[in-house]
């Protein structure tokens, strides 16, 4: 490979938008510029274009299009179910989640916390799946909710979300999964999960940022939502505020695209991740894929080398984009924490 040409590596970070999905954007920042809660002709045209792609991701994802919420992206969703659920059932103050949730999880967990709620992480096995004995010792009539990544973004660990939603809907816990590294990578249906909450993002998946989704399933699930902004009834309020119908149009046209040719692109992808594991077991002693025993995103591999740093090995590889862990903490220099609670070491972990 040229020295001079970049290779990136790093999906799970973010994708690029393309051609098709950044033409389907112009229109809105141009001449179809309105807002969609205006009353008028042009807004009632925006209006349109936002239900349309309304209706064709709820399509894609298995849900009904009126339990579909557009919101700034994945941590908004996430945060909306997280912070709006602690004020509505006060007798319920358990929160379940995992030790290896993407930090817009555990963070907002974590000041929930601080205000008293009974926040539990349940551990993961070696191999970063939840341990379900575990899982199901933690409920109880004080559990409200029990939050699971459907795949993590460092290892792509897809956990085993139907038992898991078994297990809690047998104990009335309601059910929220990250789903934005799922999206447009594996089939996803929500309904056929029976999952209660799921949190989606459009740059996930060759989408534009700032753009996502909450999956509000109807009943009990949609009383529980208390909306984190206030002001103006879009989206039913549960999330006011005028939308971004570029960034929504855009999302539709990435999750058409990705859809389109999910099973051929599932198998080709799979196939060049387990030959670059194949070959890199051939060039060095001891490397360890972390999640290899689990089923797995087809796209992430998380590698581990024995004695070599992640950041000195990057460093000799300025043409090769890679993530060293989530692309929200890679200001710290502390260890994956996704990693250590997989039991690595902490000398391995960084």
């Amino acid at each position: 490979m040229n020295r001079n040409t970049l290779l990136y590596l790093d999906y799970n970070a973010t994708t690029p938008c393309p051609s098709d999905v950044v033409e389907a954007m112009l229109p809105f920042f141009g001449t179809e510029y309105a807002n969609p809660a205006s009353a008028h002709l042009m807004g009632r045209k925006a209006a349109k274009a936002v239900e349309k792609v309304r209706e064709e991701i709820s399509n894609l994802v298995g849900c009904r299009a009126g339990d579909l919420f557009f919101t700034a992206g994945a941590t908004e969703s996430n945060n909306l179910v997280l912070q709006g659920l602690a004020v509505w059932e006060p007798e319920r103050k358990r929160i379940v989640t995992t030790s290896i949730e993407h930090k817009s999880i555990l963070e907002p967990c974590r000041r929930l916390r601080e205000k008293g709620m009974d926040v539990v992480e349940v551990p993961v096995t070696s191999d970063c799946l939840v341990d379900l004995s575990t899982l199901e010792g933690y409920l109880d009539n004080r559990t409200v909710l029990v939050s699971v990544q459907f795949a993590n973004n460092e290892t792509g660990t897809i956990q085993p979300i139907e038992e898991i939603v078994k297990i809690c809907h047998a104990r009335n816990v309601l059910v929220h999964i990250d789903a934005a590294q799922a999206l447009g990578k594996v089939p996803l249906s929500l309904e056929g999960l029976d999952v209660d909450f799921a949190s989606l993002s459009a740059h996930k998946c060759y989408g534009p940022k700032g753009i996502g989704a909450l999956y509000v399933r109807s009943g009990r699930a949609r009383n529980a939502v208390v909306p984190l902004l206030l002001g103006g009834g879009q989206e039913l309020s549960i999330r006011p505020g005028t939308m971004n119908v570029p960034g929504i149009v855009g999302f539709g046209a990435a999750c058409r695209l990705a859809f389109s040719d999910l099973g051929s692109e599932m198998t080709r992808i799979a196939h060049l991740r387990n030959e670059f594991e194949k070959q890199l077991e051939s060039r060095f002693s001891g490397v360890r894929f972390i999640g290899s025993g689990a089923t797995r995103l087809p796209g992430t591999t998380s590698v581990l080398i024995p004695g070599v740093p992640a950041d000195a090995l990057i460093a000799r590889m300025p043409s090769i984009c890679v993530g060293t862990g989530s692309a929200c903490s890679s200001g710290a220099l502390s260890p994956s924490h996704v990693l250590l609670a997989c039991g690595v070491s902490r000398d391995d972990a960084g």
